[in-house]
Formats: C-alpha cells, sequence, structure tokens
C-alpha cells in the first residue's frame, strides 16, 4: 500500500512545509532568479522545483538543502527560515512601501470635526 506524506502529517505539520515553500520561492524573487534557472543550478527537474516551492512534504530534504544552495549560495535553512538574508529583507522593504493617494473631497469633508 502506498502511502503518501500529505496523508501521515498532521494539519500543523503540512503548514510548515507550505511555509518553507513560500521561503524558498520568496528568497528565490528576491535574489531575482528564475525558478528554470534555480533547477538547473540545483540538478533538480523543474516539476520538482515547483513542488519545493508549494510546500510538498513528500520531498527529501537533500533536495530543499541542495535548492537552496542554488537560489542562495552559503546559506542556511535556519537564515531562511528566520527571514535573515539581505535579499529578503529588501524584498520586504519594496512590499512594505505603497504610493498615498490624495483624499476625495467626500473623505476629507467625512474627516472634518
Amino acid at each position: 500500500m502506498k502511502i503518501t506524506q500529505s496523508t501521515m502529517l498532521s494539519p500543523g505539520q503540512l503548514d510548515e512545509c507550505a511555509r518553507l515553500g513560500q521561503q524558498l520561492a520568496r528568497l528565490r524573487i528576491a535574489r531575482k532568479v528564475k525558478q528554470t534557472d534555480a533547477a538547473l543550478r540545483s540538478g533538480l527537474s523543474r516539476n520538482t522545483v515547483y513542488r519545493l516551492e508549494k510546500g510538498d512534504p513528500g520531498l527529501a530534504l537533500g533536495q530543499v538543502l541542495r535548492y537552496l544552495e542554488a537560489i542562495a549560495p552559503g546559506s542556511t535553512l535556519l537564515a531562511l527560515l528566520s527571514e535573515q538574508d539581505p535579499a529578503l529583507l529588501a524584498l520586504a522593504a519594496r512590499e512594505k512601501t505603497r504610493r498615498v493617494r490624495d483624499m476625495s473631497a467626500a473623505e476629507l469633508k467625512e474627516l472634518d470635526f
């Protein structure tokens, strides 16, 4: 009988897998590496890279570490999860900054007290 990892894990563990995948994808995007290039550098198929970034729990830890090394040479899993990478910090700063628009006359009137 074939058992999939997703059926054997608790919801919390599945959430952790998804978070790890999201962090890998954010790091790749922050470092401006294309998914196909990251797959080529790590020696993984593009499908495996896609599954990694989606948080598939059935992949080996070695594949995760190879992928991390391909997108951020010298980085550790701990640094990824604690979001200490400078590229991730810069991405977060870019995401926080938003343009402020002028308020309409109706919005200004509503605030007038």
